[in-house]
């Protein structure tokens, strides 16, 4: 079994979000359905407008990362959970310096890159779309 996120929420700018992480990650776009392509219509709550992306499935190294503008609902699944990063493991330091500077990018660094006890290069960014990443070379 292995855990993939799925991040929703992006409010129209899953399409741009989606274009970044192709930028800055190489993320490869393995599937993207919009609302106005399903085959079923939202029940129980407001209808996203049609070129929204209902589901969206990108491939960012061996990983996958499933993104979403929304659902039908937004009552239906959401959590107030807040403590939550995902994690990249570049293979070298320059890796890691590419990848924390693209992700900056529009964002906010909570960590400059810098050694730690556990890592010759760890730091923390949240991006432009509210989305935290950890970036960490391991040793």
């Amino acid at each position: 079994m292995k855990i993939e996120p799925y991040l929703w929420g992006f409010n129209g700018r899953c399409e741009e979000a989606i274009e970044f992480y192709k930028k800055a990650l190489g993320a490869e776009v393995q599937m993207l359905m919009r609302f106005g392509e399903s085959p079923e219509k939202c029940e129980g709550g407001s209808t996203p407008p049609d070129n929204n992306i209902m589901h969206s499935s990108i491939k960012i190294g061996d990983s996958v990362l499933m993104l979403s503008d929304g659902q039908c609902n937004e009552d239906v699944g959401t959590s107030k959970f807040t403590g939550m990063s995902l994690s990249l493991n570049p293979a070298s330091e320059a890796d890691a310096q590419k990848i924390f500077g693209s992700l900056s990018d529009g964002g906010q660094v909570m960590m400059p890159l810098g050694k730690t006890f556990w890592s010759p290069c760890f730091g923390m960014v949240t991006d432009r779309f509210g989305v935290a990443w950890m970036i960490n070379v391991l040793p």
